[in-house]
């Protein structure tokens, strides 16, 4: 095998490992945003979180990891459409913010 052969491979190796490593980060987002939202009790919307973010970062140990940040949209009354976000820290959830909303009775 030559050295082509063997880049290419690895690259697609690495492309892979990402593919598959951002589809369980999104889930990982998912389901916080599902939680955070029944938590505070106010609706989440569209079930769904998006990629607004990504950028190499370190953790609490040192190690260099992917920050990705994931916007949600959520609802107090049904009517509005408020945003929150998401960042992910490796596989940790690193942080949640949300629009400042009403609290209703």
């Amino acid at each position: 095998m030559d050295m082509t052969s063997a880049l290419f491979l690895l690259l697609l190796a690495a492309l892979g490992w990402f593919w598959f490593n951002s589809l369980r980060a999104l889930e990982i987002a998912r389901n916080a945003g599902k939680h955070v939202c029944s938590d505070a009790n106010v609706q989440f919307l569209d079930d769904t979180v998006a990629s607004i973010s990504l950028a190499l970062a370190r953790d609490k140990s040192g190690r260099r990891v992917l920050r990705r940040t994931y916007r949600f949209e959520f609802s107090e009354t049904g009517n509005t459409r408020l945003e929150g976000r998401l960042i992910l820290l490796g596989d940790k959830i690193e942080s949640v913010t949300m629009e400042p909303y009403q609290i209703l009775p």
